[in-house]
């Protein structure tokens, strides 16, 4: 009986995580996904990176609470899961580069557009920040 209730509670999790994730086995396109096109440079990461967790910078761990980060906030949603949450990686620099636009009541530095990054770190930011 043991048995037959965690396959069923495994069944049911991995159901649930093909159903979140719009996952049915077979590839939507022939194309390759784009969160695998192209593999980006460690050290580009750890530069968006540093420039995130920068208080003088990007500071986001004062609004959200990143998985390797130290005193998080709570302001905003954890940044979790990235690839799933933004597939397409242009929406995600454009909600750092103005979170405005999507949302005029969003809390959220516009970034790009108040020049508080330059294009370049928003960037690397953006890459740091998609890893996750």
């Amino acid at each position: 009986m043991k048995k037959t209730v965690r396959l069923v509670s495994t069944l049911v999790i991995i159901t649930s995580a093909a159903w979140l994730t719009g996952c049915t086995g077979k590839p939507a396109t022939k194309e390759a996904p784009k969160a695998m096109a192209a593999q980006v440079d460690p050290a580009v990461i750890a530069e968006g990176k540093a420039i995130a967790t920068s208080r003088k910078k990007g500071n986001c761990l004062a609004c959200h609470m990143i998985d390797d980060g130290s005193s998080p906030g709570n302001i905003g949603p954890p940044l979790l899961g990235m690839k799933a949450r933004y597939p397409d990686k242009t929406k995600l620099r454009a909600q750092i580069w103005d979170a405005t636009v999507a949302n005029p009541e969003s809390a959220m530095v516009p970034f790009g557009r108040l020049q508080v990054l330059t294009e370049a770190e928003i960037d690397k930011v953006v890459e740091y920040i998609w890893s996750l």
